[in-house]
């Protein structure tokens, strides 16, 4: 950790945790660590059912409002198993202290393979980025103009 790190405390709410390793970055170039599965006993996903809450088993308190934490989708569980977030990103606040929840989903169409968890099992990813918290002019019309408008393809298609 350097000087310019920031601080987060960090509760571990559920003690398998340790033995699990995490929360822990896995390389010393990852951005991001994994969050665990912290069930009781495994678990079945329906492909297609509706999304489902799994404790991360951890709290933080990051109390600087220029910094939030990303709840990631793992890429090879969506990419090889289908499980991804059931609200694509999670956004913790730096004022939210309660458990880290993930909502997964099953992806794959109804009908198609269940995905199983299992306690402990690495299911998301936790990422901590800057906020910029603009103060805010309302204006009657722009200081400076610009051409650009519109949106959705206005620049092309290829």
């Amino acid at each position: 950790m350097t000087d310019l790190a920031p601080r987060v405390e960090l509760k571990l709410l559920d003690p398998r945790l340790k033995a699990w390793g995490g929360p822990a970055y896995q390389t010393a170039g990852a951005a991001a660590v994994d969050l665990h599965a912290c069930l009781d006993a495994p678990l079945a996903i329906a492909a297609g059912a509706p999304a489902l809450l799994i404790g991360s088993g951890l709290a933080l308190h990051m109390a600087d409002p220029h910094l939030a934490a990303l709840v990631l989708p793992r890429s090879g569980l969506g990419h090889r198993a289908g499980l991804v977030l059931g609200n694509g990103v999670g956004l913790i606040d730096a004022d939210y202290v309660d458990e880290i929840q993930v909502s997964v989903w099953n992806r794959n169409p109804p009908g198609g393979a269940e995905i199983r968890i299992t306690p402990g099992d690495r299911i998301a990813q936790l990422m901590f980025v800057p906020v910029a918290r603009p103060v805010f002019a309302v204006v009657e019309a722009f200081s400076q103009g610009s051409d650009r408008a519109g949106g959705f393809g206005s620049t092309g298609l290829s």
